[in-house]
């Protein structure tokens, strides 16, 4: 149970900071605490009762799940880093509207 209420904490920071910072890099720290709080939600769906093993699928997922996480938090960086040599920063604005 208290991996369960983690999970649930982590992922409301992480959409708490996704919502609220404007740089790019804390955007993707918030994604990465997102996609930790639902590793801990799978890893605490994978008990049962006592005395029994666990769940080897929600596991196994946790850890595809991490390997999918690292190679996109690096293809984010990645374009952050492009997005700043191209623009000198790391915040998105919003497009000028057209006033036709």
């Amino acid at each position: 149970m208290i991996y369960a209420l983690l999970g649930i904490t982590l992922f409301s920071v992480g959409l708490y900071g996704l919502i609220v910072r404007e740089h790019l890099l804390r955007k993707i720290l918030a994604l990465n605490i997102m996609g930790s709080g639902i590793f801990l939600m799978l890893v605490a769906l994978g008990k049962r009762s006592a005395g029994e093993l666990p769940d080897p699928v929600p596991h196994a997922m946790v850890i595809t799940g991490i390997v999918v996480a690292v190679s996109a938090t690096a293809l984010a960086l990645t374009l952050m880093l492009k997005l700043v040599e191209a623009s000198g920063s790391a915040v998105l604005h919003d497009a000028p509207k057209d006033r036709s």
